[in-house]
């Protein structure tokens, strides 16, 4: 295994760090490790927001459900979705461009989240933890102010960068689902109870000394997670995104 697939395998979400800073030039390298990532067309249809003011920090951390390690973080970078610019260049030349669509927000949203993994695997290199930040697609109105974002901009995600603790460096990686449920070949297979079941018990039995549940597991999820306040509002904000992108 070369050093650049142990990286991806060693890295985690790290969400307590030492209070080294980043250096200008560890956060120009993964900055820079971040912009050379695929991109469709060589448009780059995103634009990062490097977050360097500490009173910003702590309103994200309030508002990206109340996580007070977002404002301690020594780096922290918004990728967003941007085809503001595009249209705009569009608008010099064109008389009258057609507008962008939800087919030009996903491809701006792929353009943005290959550029965020790049960004995490070459931290990861030079020894610096990350964690991505979802909760910034959350309160539409509240961030599209805060960050002064225009109509075709979207915040897909934020990443606070920092030095792990010993702690962190040496806790254990969540254990993921065995490639057989994940990998598909040629087509969709739909899994059935049985599989589904299997999937997480497989799962959970790679963790010594530890009794899973199944029922309790997924009642306690859907309850954390997918029913939770946060989702429904996530759901509600990316909603109306979709709309600036869609409207007529």
């Amino acid at each position: 295994m070369n050093e650049m697939i142990k990286n991806i395998h060693n890295r985690k979400s790290v969400r307590v760090y030492e209070e080294k800073i980043v250096s200008p030039e560890e956060k120009g390298m993964i900055i820079d490790a971040a912009i050379q990532a695929p991109t469709a067309g060589n448009q780059m249809m995103y634009t990062i927001i490097d977050v360097t003011d500490g009173d910003l920090l702590k309103k994200l951390s309030k508002s990206c459900d109340n996580q007070p390690f977002i404002a301690k973080a020594k780096m922290a970078l918004i990728f967003c979705a941007d085809y503001q610019k595009w249209i705009d260049t569009f608008s010099i030349v064109e008389e009258n461009p057609r507008k962008p669509g939800v087919g030009e927000l996903l491809l701006g949203c792929n353009d943005a989240l290959i550029a965020a993994q790049n960004a995490v695997i070459a931290a990861e290199s030079l020894g610096i933890g990350s964690c991505y930040i979802g909760d910034i697609m959350e309160k539409f109105e509240y961030h599209k102010e805060l960050l002064n974002l225009p109509r075709y901009v979207f915040p897909v995600t934020m990443i606070v960068f920092g030095h792990p603790t010993e702690q962190q460096k040496n806790r254990s990686k969540p254990k993921r689902f065995d490639k057989k449920y994940i990998v598909h070949e040629n087509a969709y297979h739909k899994m059935d109870s049985a599989e589904l079941r299997s999937m997480f018990e497989d799962r959970a039995a790679l963790t010594p000394n530890v009794s899973f549940d199944f029922a309790k597991w997924v009642h306690a999820f859907y309850k954390r997670k997918y029913d939770s306040d946060f989702s429904k509002e996530m759901t509600r904000s990316i909603s109306e995104y979709i709309k600036l992108f869609d409207g007529k």
